[in-house]
């Protein structure tokens, strides 16, 4: 048996929400690489923690980064709208593998699909999204929005495989709905937390 995953350390308390996002988009792609190499049970295992991160890292960006970029950068709304068209290609494949038997001989090749669209949105993200908002967001701001991504990353599903159906118009029955759910509210209670006053941070996505 597989030893339990010790869990992703806590960024530093000086790390902004631009570095923590930078930092789970390696994480994402060092997953995909992990699940490709894999067999037998540890290929369900390494796909299961690629599909919880892939949950809370697009539940986040949904409830603190998209809504961020739409008000501070011009041309936000057209940014904000081609990154969650991809997201929405991604989750679409990712639903597929969710319901396959990871030892089917198609996996490893549609497998091959979900990280070619996940890595291309990720890196979309940093160019686009994410160096404007280095730019136009205060240190400070951007250390409180961390906080608020520290307490989703930490979250711990209640059953092994989350999907990436963070959007609200997305969210059937089921684990990856409850997951999303509970990652968005613990953003808004550390949102809450992190501001001057107790000042709700950004509106949802």
């Amino acid at each position: 048996m597989q030893p339990p995953t010790p869990p992703t350390p806590a960024a530093p308390a000086s790390e902004d929400v631009i570095d923590l996002l930078i930092r789970q988009h390696a994480e994402i792609r060092d997953l995909f690489i992990a699940v490709a190499l894999a067999i037998g049970t540890e290929r369900r295992t390494a796909f299961d923690r690629l599909a919880r991160l892939l949950a809370v890292h697009e539940s986040a960006e949904e409830q603190i980064v998209h809504p961020l970029a739409r008000r501070t950068l011009a041309g936000g709304e057209g940014i904000v709208r081609d990154r969650l068209a991809e997201e929405q290609t991604a989750k679409a494949i990712l639903a597929e593998l969710e319901n396959m038997d990871t030892e089917d001989p198609r996996f490893l090749g549609i497998l091959d699909q979900l990280r070619d669209e996940v890595l291309a949105h990720a890196l979309a993200e940093e160019r686009h999204e994410f160096v404007r908002l280095r730019e136009e967001v205060g240190e400070n701001e951007r250390r409180s929005l961390a906080a608020a991504l520290r307490v989703a990353e930490g979250l711990t599903p209640t059953r092994p495989r989350p999907g990436m159906e963070s959007a609200p118009a997305n969210l059937p029955a089921g684990p990856a709905p409850a997951l999303a759910d509970r990652v968005r509210d613990l953003i808004r209670a550390a949102m809450r937390r992190a501001r001057p006053g107790g000042r709700p941070g950004p509106p949802r996505g």
